[in-house]
């Protein structure tokens, strides 16, 4: 049942109209879907162009691999031909001149040849190519997936840290604009100063001001986040879902075998695969030294010495040959340059793997590094937002008694608003880490 509502869905964006049935909707309006991080990377590899152009290319290297086979069968061949002698040629021996044919005469041949490679050595190590060829457009797709899968999960996150912090600051600026409206009430009966009054409307302008930019921020990422699905502008989503939701999950569980899970990284295959093709490369380089052996099998049927252009006239006279031909290369210079070109790529790859290596190991390590400072900033930034809270209470008794001020109360209510901020941005913070952790590691979580 779960597979038939998501292939609903999908089914439903991709439709013309915006209806959407009840048991996608969940209750949402018409022309806006519920979504979760599972079905936004769904969606993104059935729907993102990059993947179809990722899993084409592997289409075009398997005709490849057709093509390179089919040299082996036999080729057949046909030719027509019909000549008109103006000046035949003429032979000058020793014996005496004799004419290769009559002047002025119709000379008609039709023929059909039958080619078969019997040891063709550049064909063979070619198979084996286009067969690596595929292997490596097939790990490129994969490296597509993965990297869509890391930019959907990010922007997933994105969402979800706009979506908060604007409920963050709309919590604020709720709270500013009552403060405001208490202290005016006060004002106006001269129980507080009109300094008080000023501060409280100067703090509910400011929270209102970064309410509304947080809610840009939230249209953007959101909108980020459908053209990383290829979804239709006109189709609404909605995200039911916190990154507070996400604190349980905290774990360096899945950073402890960045070392070992480094042979998955998709860039690295892919260098893997291009040294296996640049040896299999040099193997058909090699072939140039080595003979080949072709045999062919011919027929023709020929009339010679007509007087007229009527060819269903003619006296045809049938003939045959069987032929095996081997051609043996002797010297061709280019062949030693190619070959020493080809070891020098060799070498170059080599250090780019070293290179690119490292750089991995680096960036998984800075991962986890990140995943276990956050983890520790976390705990820290849940406790700051308890005693934000806790002394926002204290300064709000504070001033209602006339022990406070105003500023004390903006200043706490400040606090709390930035410890929540900060609160929600080390959790958005660890998530992060841990896709790119998983993308440099290469690990096929989503991967169907």
């Amino acid at each position: 049942m779960k597979g038939k509502k998501i292939g609903m869905g999908l089914g439903m964006l991709l439709s013309s109209t915006l209806s959407m049935g009840a048991q996608e909707m969940d209750g949402a309006s018409a022309g806006t879907m519920n979504l979760t991080l599972e079905k936004a990377i769904e969606i993104a590899l059935a729907e993102n162009p990059t993947i179809h152009v990722a899993d084409k290319e592997i289409e075009l290297k398997k005709l490849a691999d057709t093509e390179a086979w089919q040299n082996l069968l036999p080729t057949v061949d046909a030719t027509l031909s019909l000549t008109d002698n103006i000046l035949v040629a003429e032979m000058v021996t020793g014996m005496g001149k004799f004419k290769m044919g009559v002047d002025g005469t119709l000379t008609a041949i039709g023929a059909a040849s039958l080619n078969l490679p019997v040891f063709a050595p550049a064909v063979y190590q070619n198979m084996k190519l286009t067969k690596q060829d595929i292997l490596l457009a097939q790990e490129k797709s994969r490296g597509s997936r993965l990297d869509l899968i890391n930019q959907v999960t990010k922007a997933y996150y994105g969402a979800l840290l706009s979506s908060d912090s604007y409920e963050v600051m709309k919590k604020s600026h709720n709270v500013a604009q009552q403060n405001y409206e208490v202290v005016n009430e006060k004002f106006k009966v001269g129980r507080v100063s009109e300094y008080d009054k000023i501060s409280a409307e100067v703090q509910a302008r400011n929270t209102n001001a970064a309410m509304i930019s947080a809610q840009t921020g939230k249209t953007l990422a959101l909108l980020q986040l459908k053209v990383l699905m290829g979804v239709t502008a006109n189709v609404d989503i909605a995200i039911d879902d916190s990154l507070k939701a996400y604190e349980s999950k905290l774990t360096l569980a899945d950073a402890e075998m960045a070392t070992e899970e480094l042979s998955n990284n998709s860039s690295l295959r892919q260098l893997d695969q291009n040294m296996t093709l640049l040896e299999r490369s040099q193997k058909i380089l090699r072939t140039n030294f080595m003979p080949t052996v072709a045999l062919q099998l011919t027929g023709q049927y020929q009339s010679y010495a007509n007087n007229n252009w009527n060819v269903f006239g003619y006296s045809f006279s049938p003939s045959s040959t069987l032929s095996i031909a081997v051609s043996v290369p002797i010297f061709h210079a280019t062949t030693w340059t190619k070959l020493k070109s080809n070891k020098v790529q060799i070498a170059q790859l080599e250090d780019t793997r070293l290179n690119a290596r490292r750089q991995l190991s680096l960036a998984a390590e800075s991962y986890k590094q990140n995943m276990a400072s956050t983890m520790a900033q976390v705990e820290s930034n849940s406790e700051a937002v308890k005693q934000a809270e806790k002394a926002v209470m204290i300064a709000e008794k504070r001033y209602e008694i006339g022990g406070g001020t105003i500023l004390e109360l903006n200043q706490s209510e400040i606090a709390q608003t930035q410890a929540e901020l900060t609160y929600v941005q080390s959790i958005y913070n660890y998530l992060t880490n841990k896709a790119d952790l998983d993308y440099t590691l290469g690990r096929e979580t989503y991967l169907k």
